[in-house]
């Protein structure tokens, strides 16, 4: 069951002078709906999604109401455009280019075990990836999005496995175990010095891709 908070009421889309004013009308047809998704967004990251309010928000960017109108039909829409948001650039564009950075197999598995090290990028994607799996707990629609988003990744990382020779099943079990390294790692960063992280990444790798005894 849905436990956000109460949608906002849509506004009446008729023009109005105040909102045709130099500067209110200037600011409100130069935002665009990736100007109120990026907002939301990082006040879901830092605030959590209770936060994510209309009103809060047209306050932060400095406009009115209304004007979030003219680009979402209510905050639910808003909502459903920041998931789809974050999976086009957390799962669909990350796997498209760790598969064009590299041919070979095991070189895209180095740099799937090195996604929780890479600097302030990786830890902005992690604070917005917890943000949003703790959403998750009390919201159908964002928990079907951390689903999508989990079975796209396991299957992107089960096909480097594939690749590196090991059967269809194995390497679905070889990708859960590695991604759930990879959720947990960016989850808990202040775990061990940088020399700690660095030998725990290692050892997974090494682990992952030695063939089991027959």
């Amino acid at each position: 069951m849905n436990t956000l908070p109460p949608k906002d009421k849509p506004a009446r889309k008729t023009r109005r002078s105040s909102d045709t004013a130099d500067g209110e009308g200037t600011l409100r047809n130069t935002l665009t709906p990736e100007s109120w998704i990026d907002a939301a967004t990082e006040v879901l990251a830092y605030q959590g999604i209770d936060r994510v309010r209309v009103d809060l928000l047209a306050q932060q960017l400095g406009v009115t109401r209304g004007s979030f109108y003219w680009h979402f039909r209510d905050r639910e829409d808003l909502l459903r455009r920041v998931l789809r948001a974050w999976h086009e650039l957390a799962t669909e564009q990350l796997t498209a280019r760790l598969e064009n950075a590299h041919t070979d197999a095991l070189e895209q598995l180095r740099d799937v075990v090195s996604l929780p090290f890479r600097g302030r990028s990786a830890e902005r994607a992690a604070r917005i990836e917890l943000a949003i799996r703790a959403w998750a707990r009390r919201d159908e629609m964002a928990r079907h999005a951390v689903d999508e988003a989990d079975a796209s990744r396991i299957g992107y990382i089960a096909q480097i496995f594939s690749s590196l020779g090991f059967t269809v099943a194995e390497a679905r079990l070889r990708a859960f175990l590695l991604y759930s390294y990879v959720v947990a790692e960016s989850q808990m960063s202040n775990q061990g010095t940088t020399a700690h992280r660095t030998a725990r990444s290692r050892f997974v790798e090494k682990l992952l891709i030695q063939p089991l005894p027959s």
